[in-house]
Parts: structure tokens; sequence; C-alpha cells
């Protein structure tokens, strides 16, 4: 995998890619940043076809070409963004480098942001959770499927026990380290 290019150090839009398991608090962290920010979110769940929340729903895990056309919609709201010189934020599972690769490939002003956590506590999340199609038993195909991102992904890891405004200030503090527009 060739390394991404440098995100956000030139002038010009930001967009961030907040990754992870079901239950990790990638909603919870994106709408603080959202709101921190004031960046428009964009939650990823809402682009699945209905197929693939159904598929969800029923327990059934997504496979890759289930994934496909999800992902194509998320890198077309990423291509949107960047097209208008705005900033913005998404999020999405991310769960294998290919998938990166569709959503961030070589697009410049992107950067992912990995939210990461124990297994217990995202199973626990998942467990109190109400109202949302994915199951707490997707949760073990979701860590099996997972890549975590390589050093060359320059990922800002997120831990996912830590309290929404602390992992905003850290996202932030690490957007500005990297010039980003309006962080």
């Amino acid at each position: 995998m060739t390394a991404p290019p440098d995100p956000c150090v030139l002038p010009g839009s930001c967009v961030l890619v907040v990754m992870g398991v079901a239950g990790s608090g990638k909603t919870t962290l994106a709408t603080t940043l959202a709101q921190r920010l004031g960046w428009p979110l964009q939650e990823g769940d809402a682009l699945h076809p209905p197929e693939n929340v159904a598929r969800m729903a029923g327990g059934t895990p997504l496979t890759d070409a289930d994934r496909w056309p999800w992902l194509a919609r998320i890198a077309a709201w990423i291509d949107a963004r960047l097209a208008a010189g705005e900033n913005g934020i998404v999020t999405c599972s991310a769960l294998k480098r290919s998938y990166r690769n569709r959503i961030i490939g070589s697009r410049g002003g992107v950067r992912l942001v990995f939210v990461h956590g124990p297994p217990d506590l995202l199973a626990a999340r998942l467990a109190a959770r109400r109202g949302h199609f994915m199951p707490p038993a997707l949760l073990a195909s979701q860590l099996a499927t997972l890549e975590p991102p390589a050093p060359a992904e320059r990922a800002i890891p997120v831990d996912a026990a830590a309290p929404p405004e602390a992992q905003a200030a850290d996202v932030i503090a690490a957007l500005e380290a990297d010039n980003c527009p309006d962080a």
C-alpha cells in the first residue's frame, strides 16, 4: 500500500473519516467534533442501501460485495466536500485497508480517526444500545474483520473508553498539528 498524501497540510478542506467497529463510539465522537468544529456530519450508516440494513438487522454480516456500493456513497460524499472546498466529518466502520483505500485512497485533505477499545467495553455498549439495526451478535464478525490502520495511514488513535470531550480535544490537537483548516 502506498502512503496517502499528507492530509490537511495545505489550505483547503479537510474531511475526517471516523472509523471503528460497532459500539466504539464513532457517532458520539463525530457528533462532538461536528459541534466543536462547526463542520457538517454525515452518519455513514445512513448511506447503507436498505438491503444492507436488512441483512445486518437480521444478524447476517455484510460481505465485501455488500459493502462496495455503501463505500462508493461514502467516497462520493467525501469527494463532494473536497470539490466544494468544505470541511466535513463522516462515520464509517472502514474495517479493512481495502475499504479505506476506496474511501480515502489518494485523496488529499482526508484524515482517518480510529476509535478503538477492548471487546468487553464494545459488547457492553452494544448490549445497552436501543433502536439501532446492528445487533450485538455481529460484533465478533466486525472484530475478526478489523485491520487496524497501519502507520502509513497516519490515523489519529482515539481510546473508546475516554470521555467524548477528551476524545474530541485529542483529535482537534492532532488536526491543529497538521495545520488543518478551521480546526
